[in-house]
């Protein structure tokens, strides 16, 4: 990540660019229905970035670049939470199969997509993901879903950390606050991510080369 110069010709110690690579994938955090019904403790306020996403997975899965979804589900009592389940209450909306951990629907995985099941915060903390994706030599990982200032955040600064470059879609994003939604977007912008609005992400999702065209 290269520094940009300032006025004064010195380079900024935060906001540099980085460049998507060839290679994407699509990473769906969370969108499961606790986030969505009113009924969960979890809810947000509003349920407009569950459009954007969609379009944006369409897109991914026509021009053949993988889709990721996360859920979180915990054992009985949350015995697999740890510290993390005692700290937020309302995940105990989110122990066994029950409806509230159900993808909704305008986003639900094709049969053929990957469904990681998490307990934390970040989509790569105690999961495969990172290592699946290297198999699959991705190099950057175009970001939907929730909360900003929760999952979302922490799944792109461990992406990073894995080496991937981070495409965080501003519009496909949300959080109970916009206090916390806007401030975790600069901040990943500032210093761990590229966000960008669906826009840009649909036109670098399809530009890649569709399913049977020439690369």
């Amino acid at each position: 990540m290269g520094d940009q110069p300032s006025e004064a010709g010195t380079p900024q110690p935060f906001g540099g660019s980085l460049r998507p690579g060839a290679v994407p994938a699509v990473l769906a955090v969370d969108m499961m229905r606790a986030y969505f019904d009113p009924a969960s403790a979890l809810c947000l306020p509003s349920d407009a970035c569950l459009d954007s996403a969609a379009r944006v997975l369409a897109c991914a899965r026509q021009q053949g670049v993988p889709v990721v979804h996360t859920r979180v589900r915990y054992a009985a009592g949350g015995a697999d939470g740890g510290v993390f389940f005692r700290k937020v209450p309302a995940l105990r909306d989110l122990v066994g199969d029950g409806p509230m951990g159900e993808l909704v629907p305008q986003v639900a995985p094709s049969d053929d997509e990957l469904v990681v099941v998490k307990q934390y915060a970040s989509a790569f903390f105690g999961t495969t993901l990172a290592s699946t994706l290297h198999a699959w030599g991705v190099d950057t990982v175009v970001v939907v879903g929730v909360s900003t200032s929760g999952c979302i955040r922490a799944s792109a600064v461990d992406a990073v950390q894995h080496g991937f470059v981070p495409l965080v879609v501003a519009d496909a994003v949300g959080d109970r606050e916009p206090g916390p939604h806007h401030a975790n977007l600069h901040d990943l912008s500032t210093k761990y991510a590229e966000v960008v609005d669906e826009a840009t992400a649909l036109a670098y999702l399809a530009d890649r080369p569709a399913p049977g065209a020439p690369a």
